[in-house]
Formats: C-alpha cells, structure tokens, sequence
C-alpha cells in the first residue's frame, strides 16, 4: 500500500487524482489510522481526490507523541490541511474524526475564509452533546476491552501484544483528547452537515446525533444504518453512495 504524502506526515493519498474538481479529506476514530480509508479512496477515485489524515503516534509516525486536547489537536492538523484546500473540499469523519472535522472546519472557516462544501460526520453524537466519559483514565487493559466491546480495531491487532503496546499510547492519548473535549450549544459551522449514525451505537443515541443540526447554518440531513459503533464496515456500499451523490452534486453546483 504506497501513499503519496505530505512533508509533515498528515496526509495520505493512496489513490491520488488531480484532476477531480473536488477532495473529501477522511479522519479516523481515536486510535485509527489513514489506512482505514484506503477503501473509500480506491471506490471514489477518480471522481474525488481523497486525502487520508494520519494521526501522530501510529504506524509510521508511531514515534511522535499524540494530542490530548481536542484544540490543539484541530489547530496542528488545519494546518496541515491548508494548502490542500485550493478546490472545494468536504470532510468525513468518524467517531473522534467526526469531532476533529467540526473543529477544523471551524477553524477553516474562521481564519482562512474557507468553507467547506460538507461535513459528513459518522458514529458521533453532537459536539455539545456531552457524556460523562473516563476510558482514557483506565489501565491497558480496560481500553483493549473499550476497543473490543465497539468492534472497531482489527483481531489481529487485539491478539498481537507487540503492536498492543505501540498503539496504546496513541489510543490513550485520542480517547484523552476527545473524552475531555467541550462544545457550546451555539459553536456552529457554515458548511452543510450530513450525519451518518448506527441505529444501535452503546455511544450514540438518535437524538444526540440529530442534534449536530444545531451546529450549522447550513442544510443538514442525517441517515440511520442497523449495526452499533462501526456500522460502516457492514454498510460500506450505502455509505460510499451517500457520499458520493453529496459530492457529485455539490461538484455540478460549482
């Protein structure tokens, strides 16, 4: 799997397409990594350039220290993020990524003019709806049960202690950020919002996830998939579809 990348280490592009007049910038759950994207990238090119965002502290940058306040975490990666934004862009996050995708599309919006044309945010309640949440406060082997109870981490990966122990950390210092992570009811962003939810996820309720219409000014619609936490694995063809017909309307618009 070898991904065009940015000179900081952000961005990943497994199926670079320079010539689609739109990118979808993709951002993993706490402890995941841009390869879990690699899907999404191979079924939308070369209709879109997809950008898959790769967290400090994992794979390759396994040796950088994570984030652990969502701000700063969202401030180093729109950054990053800057120079790619020279053609309209969306982003999709899931989980934590959802979170991160708000905060930087605030921030876009706010000191760059920059709007994005859609945030699609999956497997997240709203950035103000806030749950008592200590899974970074437990010891190693309470985060593997977290990660095993929402089924979002590969088998292998749980059954292989040597890689348990490089991620770990990252996935610590991930849950940190985002467990201790505060919205106003009143943060909002301009750019549409398009929420994707599992209609049985232990973390989020469907009103926590309808209320991410609060959070823009824009248009908004929210779609409901059967299956818990990481319901994308099991409706990857419907999700791509729903991505790809906001996209493909938002290019004929432009």
């Amino acid at each position: 799997m070898i991904a065009q990348q940015n000179a900081d280490g952000w961005i990943r592009r497994y199926h670079a397409a320079d010539e689609s007049p739109i990118r979808l910038v993709c951002l993993p759950h706490a402890g995941g990594s841009a390869s879990f994207y690699f899907p999404v990238s191979r079924a939308l090119a070369p209709a879109v350039d997809v950008l898959c965002v790769q967290y400090p502290g994992r794979q390759d940058r396994r040796h950088e220290p994570g984030f652990t306040d969502m701000h700063a975490y969202a401030d180093a990666l729109t950054s990053a993020l800057v120079p790619w934004v020279d053609r309209p862009t969306a982003l999709f996050g899931h989980s934590m990524g959802a979170v991160l995708a708000f905060e930087v599309t605030r921030r876009l919006e706010r000191d760059h003019g920059i709007t994005p044309v859609r945030v699609f945010a999956s497997g997240r309640r709203s950035p103000s709806s806030f749950r008592p949440e200590t899974v970074h406060l437990r010891d190693d082997d309470g985060i593997v049960a977290e990660m095993r109870e929402l089924s979002g981490t590969d088998a292998a990966i749980l059954g292989d202690e040597e890689i348990l122990r490089m991620v770990l950390p990252a996935i610590r210092s991930d849950y940190t950020a985002v467990e201790n992570y505060r919205a106003a009811p009143g943060d909002t962003v301009n750019a549409d919002i398009t929420v994707l939810t599992g209609e049985s996820d232990p973390r989020t309720s469907r009103e926590e996830a309808e209320s991410w219409e609060a959070h823009t000014t824009g248009r908004f619609d929210i779609h409901g998939f059967p299956g818990g936490h990481f319901f994308l694995a099991q409706h990857q063809a419907h999700v791509l579809k729903i991505i790809s017909e906001r996209l493909a309307a938002t290019a004929h618009q432009g």
